[in-house]
């Protein structure tokens, strides 16, 4: 059967970083204040000459680069992002022409910080069905132009940045072993919706909006799920957590992280945590955990990986992959 493998990955970062302590002049918070109830310790915040095409295009690049590929061998794009550079067209098709690729097809996913989760699971899907040999799956945000910086709730907990994979037909026996994308579960809700949002759009108010949450209501839901969605996926691969290798999950919020591991019987040093270098970076977030963990050699070919994230909507997803 045809299996959809990671041929490369890559990601890319705003120049500017800002910590924690950056916030005291602010709003009325601290480091201390925020390391305990997050684990953030510092995130990247865009200038005013970077943007969610720049930073996904650099993504791209470098997930290409990593997969010895040229935009020559990509057949399709698909961007998860929720802060797009316009309202249309699609910023993935303006990664798509800063690439000089102008062949195939390219669209963006808006599914907040499951997005990229569920790009994962569509692209295979294109590739599964024969319409894709090569696909670019980014996600890429920059959060920094939505948050209120007045609201001490939200804007220390978000981030700017863009992470990147580049998904390829190859053949597999069909079975766990396999290289490649084996199981995904992906759900949503609406009624959640008044829980995470933005206040704005072109249809209602004709602003961008600021981006609104009920914290408490959030972590009350996120840890069940993600379990939920997880147990899916592993009852479709037909594995347990002691299988995995590693946990990639959504970098919210650290205490989600640790509950919903725990939760599952994940051992901790198979958690991939990267919260406090980047904040939440909404569809960005689970591609620029593994950029990291590939880099620093603890994601090795052959591994087998869990992505999962949670968004507003509520969206959540899971994917198991084999690197």
């Amino acid at each position: 059967m045809i299996r959809s493998v990671v041929r490369g990955n890559g990601a890319a970062l705003p120049r500017r970083i800002m910590k924690n302590a950056d916030f005291e002049g602010m709003v009325e918070t601290s480091d201390e204040w925020i390391v305990q109830r997050t684990g953030i310790r510092q995130r990247h915040v865009a200038a005013d000459d970077e943007t969610t095409a720049s930073l996904g295009e650099a993504a791209a690049r470098a997930a290409l680069d990593s997969a010895g590929l040229t935009p020559a061998d990509i057949d399709l794009i698909v961007l998860a992002t929720s802060t797009p550079n316009n309202t249309f067209p699609a910023t993935a098709v303006e990664i798509q022409n800063r690439l000089g690729m102008h062949h195939g097809f390219a669209f963006d996913m808006q599914a907040v910080c499951s997005g990229f989760v569920y790009a994962v699971a569509t692209a295979d899907l294109y590739i599964r069905g024969g319409l894709a040999k090569r696909v670019l799956v980014i996600g890429s945000e920059t959060f920094s132009r939505i948050l209120d910086w007045s609201d001490r709730s939200t804007c220390v907990l978000f981030g700017d940045g863009a992470g990147a994979v580049v998904l390829e037909a190859q053949e597999g026996m069909g079975g766990i072993a396999d290289r490649g994308v084996l199981a995904a579960s992906l759900r949503s809700d609406g009624v959640h919706k008044d829980k995470l949002f933005v206040d704005g759009g072109p249809s209602t108010t004709g602003t961008v909006g600021h981006l609104r949450m009920e914290g408490r209501e959030v972590f009350k839901h996120a840890v069940g799920m993600i379990t939920d969605v997880i147990e899916a996926t592993f009852a479709q691969a037909g594995i347990t957590a002691d299988d995995l290798d590693w946990f990639v999950p959504h970098q919210a919020n650290k205490r989600i992280i640790d509950a919903s591991a725990k939760k599952l019987g994940i051992a901790e040093e198979k958690v991939v945590v990267t919260v406090d270098l980047h904040g939440n970076t909404s569809a960005a977030s689970v591609p620029l955990a593994l950029s990291v963990a590939v880099a620093d050699g603890r994601i090795k070919k052959g591994d087998l990986v869990l992505l999962e994230a949670m968004g507003g909507g509520f969206t959540w997803g899971a994917v198991l992959l084999r690197w």
